[in-house]
């Protein structure tokens, strides 16, 4: 009688065993959401502004992740990445640098790509799929990490000036002339200092990193705006290689 609860016991054991294993293999992840497309921008070290930019997409939550196009150039943070609020797990104290306000790094991890902006009318504009919204003068992002608006992008001529810092969306340089809002320290309320006014823009030079955001040649960010489907829940998935490799297979990752 021994014998057979003991045999039972370890033919359970094994069931669970191998349940584990076919929920990791068909596409467990501990993330809050599914993304169905991903941005995946990959640095070298945590140090490294120059990165690399892929796009990934399934076809569902169990399908294999498939590469979209080749491999091409972008740029962090001048002064690298730094761990930001996402998507993901918080990483543990001490183990890397976090993103804070004006520390010149990009955030590190996982965010949902939420909504897109630009120089263009919505008329023109009809290609982008994600929510868009046009760039005007008086369109702002409060940085100022006292105000109650601080991390939102607000229309500077509809609401009284409570920031005393801010993001003017329509600059000079032609940065914003595309661009997308990446979901960053976007809690409600966002945690003061930990970072806002995240974006995917263009690049002012290959070898020129940013004050912490995204950015890549006009071509590529095209291209990019035209395939994003926000049905798909798309992510930007941004890691030094060496931490993407650690956290691959628990957060599913391409």
């Amino acid at each position: 009688m021994c014998r057979a609860v003991a045999a039972f016991r370890c033919a359970s054991f094994l069931v669970i065993l191998i349940l584990l294993a076919c929920t990791q293999t068909m596409g467990g992840s501990s993330l809050p959401v599914h993304p169905l497309q991903a941005v995946v921008v990959l640095t070298e070290s945590w140090g490294s502004a120059e990165a690399s930019l892929q796009l990934f997409e399934r076809e569902s939550l169990y399908a294999p992740w498939r590469a979209v196009n080749e491999a091409s150039a972008a740029v962090v943070g001048r002064n690298g990445l730094g761990w930001g609020l996402g998507l993901h797990d918080a990483p543990s104290p001490g183990t890397a640098p976090l993103k804070v306000e004006g520390d010149g790094k990009a955030p590190a991890g996982i965010f949902l790509l939420t909504a897109a902006f630009g120089y263009a009318s919505p008329d023109a504009a009809r290609w982008i799929n994600l929510p868009y919204r046009q760039a005007t003068a008086s369109l702002q992002c409060v940085d100022d990490v006292n105000s109650e608006f601080y991390n939102q992008l607000l229309d500077a001529s509809n609401i009284p000036l409570r920031w005393k810092s801010h993001e003017e969306m329509l600059r000079k340089d032609w940065l914003y002339k595309m661009g997308i809002v990446v979901g960053h320290n976007n809690a409600h309320p966002p945690i003061p200092g930990r970072g806002s006014c995240i974006f995917i823009h263009i690049w002012r030079a290959a070898s020129e990193g940013t004050a912490g955001c995204t950015a890549m040649a006009e071509p590529d960010l095209k291209a990019v705006l035209r395939w994003l489907d926000p049905a798909r829940t798309p992510v930007l998935v941004q890691l030094p290689r060496s931490e993407y490799e650690r956290y691959r297979v628990a957060w599913d990752l391409p």
